[in-house]
């Protein structure tokens, strides 16, 4: 599914669950439409189930906005303690949309405790009290951990998605299916791999190129070290400080508004409270800069200070060969808890860190130009998965060491993520089939229920240049294009990759020169799979009737991608079933 589609779902009121791979686009999606609706006159909730990742998008954990604090299940007392309080019974009696980002690090229990406060405040039965659920994230991510049974068993992890509140929800799927970040295919199909559980020789190749010995580390400077502990990370950091010649410079935390929020910011906030620096220290910044001179993850070193004591940072070329920006002088910026347009407390820090070492933890979220990384004890699903997708490019990666178990994910979500790849097919093909008219119907139906104003003018569409007879061409010229590369390539997937397109999009354009007669089987059947397998997929189509995809792909038990189906659909007439 594209941003655009996913965007549109959003707009209409619809619950869902957004997810994609790293770069796929989800905080640009969840930032447009928090923008269109705060230009129609509602104020969304946006909240994330970490401190980190609260900070990072101006919100608040999802624990503080609803009252349910540190506790991850509630009693019926409990709920109404909860309701009882006025500041918390009004922020979620007056929310018409709730945002949760890193949802994949919200337990079940946490969710249905989540469920349970919302209808109780609105009086509602329905699922949430009746909010607009936008749940945000990645199940490959790093899982919940829930404590330890009172009978001593071993911490499990449970996914969200296993709650009754998620059955009841009932989200929509929108699996964002473009790459935004990752410029490096290589790396990318070593990734995707991994996601789809498809790891093979070719692939731990590509990453076994990456290693290197003890003695020949990179300089520190360059490649911040991931551990899986803090004490390890202030242990390296600090000792490799007092190496530099020197006192250091201290820079402290200031803070302002409610004391409970600004502690969760502290706690979120990437940047410590106090931040030593020397010159020649290396750094790493951790806030996307206003002006687009830095990201979160963009790393340098410390090469003097100004008259006013700011440091200055020579930043690392973003590439091998690049140039490299100028230096800067680091000022102080602010993280931001608001709440209906207000800020209800800020922090105002230095968007930098000592960049020698930090947590696995600490990094998600992040796109690193560089790591050494050590997965010679990974122990967890999806632990080197989420410390290998933070470098943005292969030549980034410096490897210390990997097991066998490093590139493994979890079975349970590698099975429910072809689950929501099909929903998501689904959904972007009802909407797809939906007319803008009524699209459009149930849009402003939403916005006027929601207490908002539906303007047309509030959120204008982008100039379109032309007119309809230069869209057609442009639009022709993308099919002609697509179409080219699809008789050259060997794969759906290379087909894509050459593109530069998503699978899903290519087999879009396709379909739309099948509905015009420009496609010949000919052109696509090098890409289909087997005959016994094409006729397997074909009996299920006809047997549920091929015009929709989903009835066949459960009638086949999932044993196909969503994208085969769709491939073995194109010039299908039920005939040859």
């Amino acid at each position: 599914m594209t941003q655009r589609e996913a965007l549109e779902i959003l707009k209409t009121g619809a619950n869902v669950f957004l997810t994609g791979e790293p770069g796929s686009g989800k905080s640009y999606v969840v930032g447009s439409y928090v923008e269109w609706l705060r230009a129609r006159g509602l104020e969304p909730a946006v909240t994330a189930a970490t401190g980190i990742a609260a900070a990072q998008i101006s919100g608040m954990t999802v624990h503080s906005w609803s009252g349910i604090g540190v506790r991850e299940r509630l009693s019926a007392a409990e709920v109404d303690q909860i309701a009882s309080k006025e500041h918390v019974a009004r922020r979620v009696a007056r929310t018409s949309t709730l945002v949760v980002d890193e949802v994949s690090m919200l337990s079940a229990a946490l969710l249905e405790a989540l469920d349970a406060v919302c209808k109780e405040i609105r009086r509602s039965e329905r699922p949430f009290g009746g909010l607009q659920l936008v749940l945000v994230g990645d199940f490959f991510q790093l899982p919940p951990v829930l404590r330890r049974s009172s009978g001593g068993g071993e911490r499990q992890s449970l996914f969200c998605y296993d709650s009754a509140a998620w059955r009841e929800l009932n989200p929509l799927i929108c699996y964002l299916g473009e790459q935004h970040r990752q410029e490096d295919r290589e790396y990318l199909e070593v990734l995707s791999a991994i996601r789809r559980g498809e790891v093979e020789e070719l692939h731990y190749e590509r990453i076994n190129a990456r290693r290197i010995e003890p003695g020949q580390a990179p300089r520190l400077g360059e490649a911040p070290r991931l551990y899986s502990h803090n004490a390890d990370v202030d242990r390296e950091n600090a000792a490799e400080l007092a190496k530099l010649p020197g006192a250091p410079r201290a820079f402290l935390m200031s803070a302002r508004g409610a004391p409970a929020l600004v502690e969760g910011l502290k706690r979120g906030c990437l940047s410590p409270e106090r931040l030593e620096l020397k010159e020649g220290a290396a750094v790493m910044f951790t806030k996307n800069s206003p002006t687009g001179r830095y990201v979160n993850g963009t790393l340098g070193r410390v090469i003097g200070f100004d008259a006013a004591g700011l440091p200055i940072v020579e930043m690392r070329s973003p590439s091998p060969g690049s140039v490299r920006p100028a230096p800067y002088i680091a000022e102080p910026v602010e993280w931001q808890v608001e709440e209906n347009g207000n800020v209800r407390a800020a922090i105002s820090q230095l968007p930098l860190r000592l960049a020698y070492a930090m947590t696995v933890h600490k990094s998600q979220g992040q796109s690193l130009d560089a790591a050494l990384v050590d997965l010679s004890r990974a122990f967890e699903y999806g632990q080197g998965y989420v410390a290998l997708s933070r470098v943005r490019t292969l030549a980034g990666l410096h490897l210390a060491g990997i097991n066998e178990r490093a590139l493994l994910v979890h079975p349970e979500v590698l099975e429910r993520d072809r689950d929501f790849r099909a929903a998501s097919s689904a959904a972007a093909e009802t909407f797809e089939a939906m007319g803008a008219p009524e699209r459009e119907t149930l849009q402003k139906n939403f916005v006027k229920a929601s207490g908002g104003e539906w303007n047309a003018r509030a959120a204008p569409a982008p100039a379109r240049r032309g007119g309809a007879a230069a869209r057609r061409q442009a639009m022709e010229a993308k099919l002609a294009q697509t179409l080219e590369r699809v008789r050259a390539a060997p794969s759906l997937a290379e087909a894509a990759r050459t593109r530069g397109l998503a699978e899903s999009t290519i087999l879009t354009h396709l379909e739309k020169l099948a509905a015009a007669g420009a496609l010949s089987r000919e052109d696509f059947s090098h890409l289909l799979p087997a005959a016994g397998d094409l006729a397997k997929i074909r009996l299920a189509l006809k047997a549920k009737g091929g015009e929709k995809l989903a009835p066949a792909f459960y009638a086949l038990k999932g044993r196909y991608p969503y994208e085969v189906i769709r491939l073995a659909r194109l010039g299908y007439d039920g005939a040859d079933a």
